[in-house]
């Protein structure tokens, strides 16, 4: 086998970062690998085959409709178009045309994040404008309530570990105003875990990553109510044509998550097990404290904290940097470093690569 790290000059990595994009998300299980091949190898009539793949979606979700895409950032783009458009063949050839009045997309403040992009910027790409509900530490119903005019196209919801949790309106909180007033809610879930909680919540649009939780290839996944989700497909016209995903993909995507929906991600206690010995190791590396924590987002998910230790001869930047300068590059999750803190997600670390992180720290601090 070709090792294309060594053809085109490339570091290895060791990804106690997450499902990060900038690291190419997840490794592809095999079965999903062989539908990709499949699709390599063999011609479809496209639109038989989205619109085919998707009711196979629907129908295991228990949802109206789905659409599998290039992205979730892709899907963003797609479903505000579509909710914009209603339908119009015109409106998909002519997105941002001023006939179409009804544009404005609600998001509490605290959500609109960066994820690797602002999600006003894909939410813009869409047509949709952006109005912010509510203040960077708060947003309630009635936050988002008082924004809604008679432009409203849909209100928007971050579920995500990137965005302000405390003071937060609850998903259930922001579908019930939505629908008090005739509206969609669209729900970025795009590093979820349970895509079924979603349907059962009754949310309008649900958007998911195809390959972080899922460990698809590149993909993403729109799903819930329709009409919504053959207007968000009908943007293949448009748009979407710029964010079209193959053959490859759309098979290797829809067998990945039939793996996952058979199979589960990793669970918490699993993750625990494996975890113990490597905080404790982490432990035994001088100027750090390390302990247990739970993703702030709330998800079954236990990583490493690790804090370094004001008499550490350097600071967390300054480690988390010559973690990433090294071969293998080590990538960590560096959102707290300015505090001192990095944590280690370990759900795509074995335990040599943890016993080599380990090392590498005690060589970094001696």
């Amino acid at each position: 086998m070709t090792d294309y790290y060594s053809t085109y000059d490339l570091k290895h990595v060791i990804n106690a970062s997450g499902k990060m994009t900038i690291l190419g998300v997840s490794k592809v299980p095999e079965a999903a690998i062989e539908a990709q091949q499949f699709g390599d190898t063999h011609f479809f009539e496209m639109k038989d085959l989205t619109d085919k793949t998707g009711a196979f979606i629907a129908k295991k979700l228990g949802t109206e409709g789905a659409l599998v895409v290039n992205s979730a950032s892709a899907g963003i783009a797609e479903a505000v178009a579509g909710i914009i458009g209603q339908g119009s063949k015109y409106h998909a050839y002519h997105p941002f045309s001023p006939r179409y009045t009804k544009r404005e997309i609600i998001l509490p403040k605290g959500q609109n994040v960066d994820y690797g992009t602002p999600e006003e910027v894909m939410i813009e790409l869409g047509g949709g404008q952006v109005v912010e509900a509510g203040y960077a530490n708060m947003c309630t119903p009635e936050h988002v309530e008082m924004m809604i005019t008679e432009n409203t196209a849909a209100i928007f919801y971050v579920k995500s570990h990137h965005a302000v949790q405390k003071s937060m309106l609850t998903i259930e909180e922001a579908l019930a105003v939505a629908h008090k007033h005739e509206l969609p809610l669209i729900l970025d879930a795009a590093a979820e875990e349970d895509l079924k909680k979603y349907v059962d919540m009754g949310v309008d649009v649900v958007l998911f990553s195809g390959a972080k939780a899922i460990e698809g290839p590149a993909s993403g996944l729109v799903f819930g109510k329709e009409p919504y989700i053959s207007w968000t497909k009908l943007q293949g016209l448009g748009i979407g044509r710029a964010m079209k995903i193959g053959k490859e993909n759309i098979l290797g995507f829809t067998t990945a998550l039939m793996h996952y929906l058979d199979n589960g991600p990793e669970s918490g206690e699993a993750m625990k097990v494996r975890l113990h010995p490597f905080v404790a190791a982490l432990n035994d590396v001088p100027h750090l404290n390390v302990k247990e924590v739970q993703d702030a987002a709330g998800r079954p998910i236990f990583r490493a904290a690790v804090t370094v230790e004001a008499s550490s001869p350097k600071d967390a930047k300054q480690v988390t940097a010559e973690l990433k300068a090294g071969d293998p590059a080590i990538y960590t999750r560096e959102y707290r470093a300015n505090e001192g803190i990095i944590e280690f997600d370990i759900r795509a670390v074995d335990q040599a690569e943890m016993d080599l992180i380990v090392n590498r720290l005690k060589e970094i601090l001696a």
